[in-house]
């Protein structure tokens, strides 16, 4: 289990530029760009969360914001009088090593305040401790390119800026790491859209395609990019300049729980309470001997109480706590968790009269299994090789590696 000290010491890439400027005016910014014809923007998590007003530079104020906390995403709303232009998700998968450009409003304060373009290369498939929601890049990012289209040389979206390592990790390990920055991967943020019922538009280059150069690039991509800007107070925006990367990692509270927020705890459930407060849940749980954890649903404010606790794994609708005595054998699991989703194909082992719990274990225990698909009202699990696109399909739990 990492250290508090440890996760803090690697800094999101606070798309805030914090300013001195007079009242009135933003006291950060960030990029967002267009996922839909008809003004859904798509950003970082960090842009807008804590934001009084969102503007989007030249469009008017933003409405609706949808955040997905844990993983660092968010759309918001503009009106349009014109259809946007969305860019469009890359189905291929990520190659290592392949051309990039980050597209963003960095430093806008400082240097121009036009959007930028930047190339790169795809310096990892993983992010930090290979959590692979992230794709590691070598696009030199600054402050403002957070909620960017991390795009290949065909134009289509790979990835979204979020990370890059802080000060507080050359710090920690003696060493100065030179432009080591994360995006969140394509198929992520198009799982979010699939969440929020906003329908994105995904494809791949065509065989005869020719490379397009960069100045070409930059044409096809940057009128469907924009500067977001976040207004509120100095006070609020101070303690969000350096957010910790690994939002939801879990902190030990003053209680005889751990907070794991933004996971589910796997473990058998053995109670059920609705219409209970996270605080009414983890009260109840320490008054239960037999409460080793608890996954509180903040959406349906359910509590389920577990006898037992063995992995975590990341579900942006949950809250999770579990008991100290239980943190040294806690597996910290590289899955995300979504209800309603499922990916067509790819199965290569199928597991009857199961549980959750035994498919999650049967995935993560199986190199070659990169996704999960648990039908409850069948008791079967199906495990996966390939990650496909996918799709909104009700009754079944996707859990994603």
């Amino acid at each position: 289990m990492p250290s508090v000290s440890r996760v803090a010491a690697v800094a999101l890439f606070s798309a805030f530029l914090a300013t001195t400027c007079l009242a009135g005016s933003p006291t950060s910014s960030g990029t967002g760009f267009a996922v839909t014809p008809d003004g859904w923007l798509l950003t970082n998590a960090h842009v807008v969360q804590s934001c009084k007003r969102i503007e989007v530079k030249g469009r008017g104020d933003a409405a609706d914001p949808r955040i997905d906390a844990a993983n660092d995403l968010a759309l918001i709303k503009i009106n349009s009088s014109q259809p946007l232009k969305p860019l469009v998700f890359r189905r291929a998968p990520t190659r290592l090593g392949e051309d990039i450009v980050a597209v963003g409003f960095p430093l806008a304060t400082l240097l121009a305040d036009s959007v930028k373009v930047t190339t790169g290369n795809v310096n990892a498939l993983a992010g930090l401790r290979n959590d692979t929601r992230y794709i590691q890049i070598s696009t030199p990012i600054q402050p403002g390119n957070s909620g960017g289209p991390v795009v290949d040389r065909d134009g289509f979206v790979m990835g979204i800026t979020s990370a890059t390592l802080s000060k507080g990790v050359a710090d920690e390990i003696g060493i100065t790491a030179q432009n080591v920055n994360f995006a969140i991967r394509a198929s992520v943020a198009d799982l979010f859209l699939q969440s929020q019922s906003i329908a994105g538009q995904s494809g791949d280059r065509a065989a005869d395609q020719q490379p397009i150069s960069t100045a070409d690039l930059a044409d096809k991509v940057t009128p469907s990019v924009f500067q977001i800007l976040c207004y509120g107070e100095p006070q609020e925006q101070a303690s969000l300049n350096s957010p910790s990367a690994v939002t939801n990692l879990p902190a030990a509270t003053t209680s005889s729980l751990i907070d794991a927020r933004g996971y589910d705890a796997i473990g058998f459930d053995y109670r059920a309470v609705k219409d209970l407060s996270y605080a009414g849940c983890q009260d109840l749980c320490e008054g239960d001997s037999q409460c080793k954890a608890i996954t509180y649903n903040t959406k349906h404010n359910v509590c389920f109480l577990k006898d037992n606790v063995v992995a975590l794994i990341r579900n942006s609708d949950a809250v999770a706590a579990y008991s100290s005595s239980k943190a040294a054998d806690v597996i910290m699991s590289d899955f995300t968790s979504y209800s309603g989703v499922d990916i067509p194909g790819g199965d290569y082992k199928r597991l009857k009269g199961s549980n959750y719990l035994q498919c999650f274990t049967a995935c993560i225990g199986d190199n070659a299994c990169k996704a999960f698909s648990y039908v409850p009202k069948k008791s079967e699990c199906w495990l996966k090789d390939t990650i496909g696109r996918p799709k909104a399909v009700k009754g079944v739990e996707l859990g994603i590696k």
